[in-house]
């Protein structure tokens, strides 16, 4: 795919970036003069204690003529110029800065994976961390070494007071290795961080304060862009959740104009479908409840699908927070190899995903992605356990609840004419309904064709709904939003009840448009006959 990027950061208004299975938030240039400053020489020293960060650091530079990309898919030479520290700026919202805590937040364990990682790339990382964060809030920073070339760049980051560096004997990939994180951490609290970021001022706070406050909640911050060329650092529109569509592609959209009307204040926490998955804060037990990761996931994809749909479904929610900005690095490929393909991983990684949490929802799963009907995708049968152990909800209730503005495609081959006798239900607009001639294929118009897809009787993006809840009232279309209990039908024998009013739809008399009454059965203008347009 293309990625559009600005390197003219004064002239910039909004960027996106498009990269291979990792999309990247739009950019808004920031004019604050607010920036984080670098700590002092003498601040530093103690960061960092004996490690010697200038050996680190020259051992691995890039050769003259050697390809800046090649490597890491950035441009290294421009993140080794940088060093391991520089000053940001401040992209919050001016308000984030009079925000307040408890006294008594709790520490956290930071968990940072890497493969053949940077060495400037991730010591700016880790140093951020410690430069931009309350140093009682840190109780440690772990980081796990998934099998990288040089076993070095482990022991000698340990030397880092806060440090401590664990090495896989083989390649676990991403979600394993987190895992292994996780279940090293001494602190209630974990936080994720991938290996190619630079958090901003007063970003940890925010985010651990919220999961105090309910210990149920996953909150992220607003990923920043950290450009892959001359690694400016660009702000993110704060006007941003995580969605995705039915091929579990993660992408950016903005926030509902609902959700954005309530919002009064700019501070607030955003209510998110799902995250990124990169970056986020977590209690460790309910991280552990919920079941940690599905480690039969492989290397990296799809495993931020997988827990958002469970923090959701089972008793949990996820946020995003304006108040706490870090940067990350968004690369066009990926730098490293998979074992079996990337495209191959992340569709074993998402067919898990939609084979344990999406139920019958599934199908349009397999729609939007043939390529993954037959491959395998390992044993589910312990997911579907946790699943049943924990009581989740069903995928239903998340589209209802969590994210009733994805729209369920319609299937090709479920178009119907709802009949009664020689004539079929129509509509003449959003307002206006009647019985008409049925007509015959080829020429039945589009009026005529009905999609039922329980619970809602569908024409394209509109849907049956009923005006009132009780009898004698109209029915008419409006937009669908499978949240909205006016437009949920259900069959009751050859009628079409309204789950929630209980009553029936009803074309009496035939010359006025259909409303809804008291079900009677038999009643011949109760009696909808389906005939499956082909």
């Amino acid at each position: 795919m293309e990625a559009a990027y600005c390197k003219d950061v004064p002239l910039l208004k909004i960027i996106r970036f498009v990269a291979q299975l990792t999309v990247t938030p739009v950019m808004v240039h920031v004019s604050s003069p607010e920036v984080t400053h670098a700590p002092k020489l003498e601040q530093q020293g103690q960061l960092l204690g004996q490690f010697d960060e200038k050996a680190f650091l020259s051992s691995k530079q890039l050769k003259a003529g050697e390809d800046p990309y090649r490597e890491h898919a950035f441009n290294l030479q421009e993140s080794d110029r940088l060093g391991s520290e520089r000053v940001i700026r401040d992209t919050r919202h001016y308000r984030c800065a009079s925000m307040t805590f408890d006294p008594d937040l709790p520490p956290t364990s930071i968990i940072i994976t890497f493969h053949n990682e940077a060495r400037s790339t991730l010591l700016r990382t880790i140093k951020s961390v410690l430069m931009r964060s309350p140093p009682h809030l840190i109780q440690e920073i772990i980081l796990v070494d998934d099998f990288s070339s040089d076993p070095e760049d482990c022991r000698l980051l340990s030397q880092i007071p806060k440090v401590r560096c664990l090495r896989n004997e083989r390649r676990e990939g991403l979600i394993r290795s987190r895992v292994r994180g996780a279940s090293a951490a001494s602190a209630s609290i974990l936080t994720f961080l991938d290996s190619h970021c630079e958090v901003n001022a007063d970003w940890l706070q925010p985010m651990i304060q919220r999961v105090k406050e309910d210990h149920t909640r996953v909150v992220s911050p607003i990923i920043d862009v950290i450009s892959l060329d001359n690694f400016a650092y660009l702000a993110a529109s704060a006007d941003l959740r995580g969605g995705f569509d039915w091929s579990l592609h993660f992408k950016w959209e903005q926030i509902p104009i609902e959700q954005k009307m309530a919002r009064n204040d700019p501070t607030q926490a955003i209510r998110t479908p799902v995250i990124a998955g990169g970056i986020f804060v977590m209690d460790k037990g309910w991280f552990n409840h919920l079941g940690q990761y599905d480690t039969h996931m492989d290397i990296w994809g799809g495993e931020n699908f997988e827990l958002s749909f469970r923090v959701w479904m089972c008793g949990g929610s996820l946020e995003i927070l304006p108040c706490s900005r870090v940067g990350h690095v968004f690369r066009k490929r990926h730098p490293y190899d998979f074992p079996e393909g990337n495209a191959l991983t992340y569709i074993k990684n998402t067919r898990r995903a939609a084979e344990v949490w999406m139920d019958e929802y599934k199908q349009y799963y397999y729609a939007a992605r043939p390529s993954a009907q037959g491959k395998a995708f390992g044993s589910i049968a312990d997911r579907l356990a946790l699943k049943r152990k924990l009581n989740c909800n069903s995928f239903r209730w998340y589209l209802e609840n969590v994210y009733p503005e994805l729209k369920i495609p319609e299937q090709e081959a479920a178009y119907s004419l709802l009949k009664q006798g020689g004539l079929c239900l129509e509509s003449h607009g959003t307002d206006s309904l009647g019985l008409a001639e049925c007509k015959t294929a080829p020429s039945i118009p589009a009026s005529q064709k009905w999609t039922l897809i329980e619970p809602q009787i569908r024409q394209h993006d509109l849907c049956l709904a009923i005006t009132a809840f009780t009898a004698g009232s109209k029915v008419r279309l409006e937009p669908c939003n499978i949240k909205e209990s006016r437009q949920k039908w259900k069959p009751r024998g050859p009628a079409l009840q309204h789950m929630i009013s209980g009553l029936c739809l009803d074309s009496q008399p035939p010359s006025g448009p259909p409303l809804v009454a008291q079900c009677r059965p038999q009643v011949t203008s109760q009696s909808w006959e389906p005939q499956l347009v082909t």
